[in-house]
């Protein structure tokens, strides 16, 4: 009988490696010999499981955009009113700061999502599935009666989307400008003027 192969465990090996040597190193000065050394192999070696570094790194970001998506969504999912909801979706999507691993690899990957149409693809997918899950809170907080939104429901959605990723720039900068609690309340700032409600915690 043939033995199971171990491949699969030796790329997600590897993926794992990837993501240390890039938030270590950053993309741009980010080597295969970095990986390589990381994980104890030589770099033909990774060759092997993954054909160029550019390959294991959409594998990195295929991953850290699901485990980011799929946080928020739950997050968003945790209750049915669309106050807590959105609240919620809003805690969910600023980085705790410069050490936040999840957010690094994004914002890292996303750099080369302005030269690669593979990683600027899944760079769009990940702005868009947040953007859906704000609008559908947006109008079900409408439908319900609990929010006047100030505008139509994508376009707020957008608009905070895009100042989550303002603000996360700042905050896993090596000296933030500000804090991810002052990013909070700016953000949330802007919920309450384009949903005319308070949004106080209801929990």
């Amino acid at each position: 009988m043939a033995r199971p192969s171990k491949a699969p465990e030796r790329r997600a090996e590897l993926i794992e490696v990837a993501k240390q040597a890039l938030v270590e190193h950053g993309v741009l000065n980010l080597r295969l010999r970095d990986i390589a050394e990381g994980a104890g192999l030589s770099s033909g070696s990774v060759l092997y499981y993954f054909p160029t570094l550019a390959d294991l790194l959409q594998e990195v970001q295929r991953e850290a955009v699901a485990r980011f998506c799929s946080a928020r969504e739950r997050a968003a999912s945790a209750t049915k009113d669309p106050v807590g909801r959105l609240l919620s979706m809003i805690r969910s999507g600023l980085p705790t700061g410069p050490d936040d691993e999840l957010c690094v690899l994004l914002y890292e990957l996303g750099t080369i999502a302005r030269r690669d149409p593979v990683y600027a693809a899944r760079h769009i997918t990940l702005y868009e599935q947040q953007v859906r899950i704000y609008t559908g809170i947006l109008e079900a907080g409408a439908a319900t009666g609990e929010f006047t939104l100030t505008a139509d429901a994508v376009s707020i959605a957008r608009n905070l989307v895009a100042l989550e990723d303002g603000y996360g720039l700042h905050l896993t900068q090596a000296v933030p400008t500000l804090e991810t609690g002052t990013a909070e309340a700016m953000l949330l700032s802007y919920a309450r003027t384009a949903t005319t409600n308070p949004l106080e915690d209801r929990s």
